[in-house]
């Protein structure tokens, strides 16, 4: 369920939300954990990130030895191109350099680079970080920002979640390593789901329930609950159904999830939507079982199942193949056996809306005007597929392959 603040920051375009320190450190905790060398002389971009207000900088500059770093870069995005020219303050950082410029810091986007102990301290650090503003404004779509990314190994950034889309295929076109946080429904976007059924990236390790606190701009328009203010003046927000989306490995994903049989999910499942029925529900529509909860999927049925999204924060590629999903174009593998006419979307009181099933893929994860999800019924008025999305998967079993 798309989370209330991000869905007004992607309209508003006020998506500057800043990571946590420890958010960073334990995902890429994560990583050091499953390959302690996975960033050693690596360059490492951290696009969208000006370290007066980011960790990230701050994060891997205070790391540069102890991970083998060979470079660090760190790009900011002006602030007159974020609408901020009536909000934002240049630090004493800024100011009291020589090549400080009071129009250029509003117009021009800034560069940070770390590769070598610059204060003789015999250790390279935050404190040899050295800036210059860029040519442009850091928007990662210019050529300066592309070549600076071809020039990396690894792209690790928390980007403004309405260019979320665009900035994922910004990196895989560059066929770069990557890490970066976007809302979980992004999961079922075409033309992000594909690349997780391929296995060309996957969710990170460290976040996979509740919410998270982001600090925010001072002019953040703070119009939802979970937010407060520290004790130094700063803004910040709690956010539902963040993730990281990396196609870094970690040891999780190599973790098969324990599993009961049918026979005893439908005896012993803590889920009372399972617990003492026959069988599993069936879609109408797909040839498949609904299985409403990761936890309840069935170690010994070999056929197709309809999983929540929230499985793929325990997904292992070892143990299961994920073939489709309910959203148009992501479901080739498990075609739908009706015709779209053979059933109609309609709203949790059962009025109808007008909409066939031939948008039934993209419509089934959207809020009716009730604010609760709407579902599909066929003419005899049988539920045939869940309100929210669903992903279809099967074991992967010897046979399978």
């Amino acid at each position: 369920m798309a989370n209330e603040n991000l869905s007004e920051a992607k309209k508003a375009k006020k998506d500057e939300f800043y990571t946590q320190y420890n958010v960073i450190e334990k995902e890429m905790n994560a990583y050091l954990e499953y390959d302690p060398d996975v960033f050693r002389g690596k360059t490492v971009l951290l696009p969208c990130d000006d370290p007066e207000w980011s960790n990230f900088t701050r994060y891997f500059a205070q790391n540069f030895d102890r991970f083998g770093l060979k470079k660090l870069i760190s790009t900011s995005y002006a602030p007159e191109s974020k609408n901020y020219q009536g909000f934002y303050q240049p630090t004493l950082f800024e100011k009291n350099n020589p090549q400080f410029d009071q129009v250029k810091t509003t117009t021009k986007g800034k560069i940070f680079t770390l590769t070598e102990d610059r204060t003789g301290d015999r250790e390279i650090n935050i404190d040899d970080l050295q800036w210059y503003y860029l040519d442009g404004d850091g928007d990662f779509r210019s050529m300066e920002i592309k070549k600076l990314r071809d020039e990396a190994d690894i792209i690790i950034t928390n980007p403004p979640f309405s260019k979320f889309r665009e900035f994922l295929a910004w990196i895989i076109e560059s066929n770069k390593q990557f890490s970066i946080i976007g809302n979980m429904n992004a999961i079922t976007y075409k033309d992000v789901f594909p690349l997780i059924k391929e296995n060309r990236i996957w969710l990170g390790p460290s976040i996979s329930s509740g919410d998270r606190e982001f600090q925010v701009p001072d002019d953040y328009p703070i119009t939802a609950a979970g937010w407060r203010i520290d004790d130094q003046g700063r803004k910040f927000l709690r956010i539902k159904g963040v993730r990281w989306f990396t196609n870094l490995d970690h040891g999780r994903r190599h973790q098969p999830l324990p599993l009961m049989t049918m026979a005893d999910n439908l005896k012993f499942s803590k889920h009372k939507e399972i617990r003492g029925k026959s069988t599993y529900d069936r879609y109408d529509n797909y040839d498949a079982i609904e299985v409403p909860f990761t936890d309840a999927i069935p170690s010994d049925y070999d056929g197709v199942m309809g999983v929540p999204i929230s499985f793929l924060d325990k997904y292992s590629p070892d143990q299961f193949e994920i073939l489709g999903a309910t959203q148009r174009g992501c479901h080739d593998e498990v075609p739908d056996t009706r015709k779209y006419d053979d059933y109609w979307e309609v709203t949790q009181s059962g009025k109808k809306t007008g909409s066939s099933g031939g948008k039934t893929n993209e419509n089934a994860n959207l809020l009716g005007n009730d604010g609760r999800k709407n579902y599909f019924i066929n003419k005899d008025g049988r539920v045939i597929q869940s309100a929210y999305q669903r992903i279809f998967i099967r074991h992967r079993r010897e046979t399978n392959k």
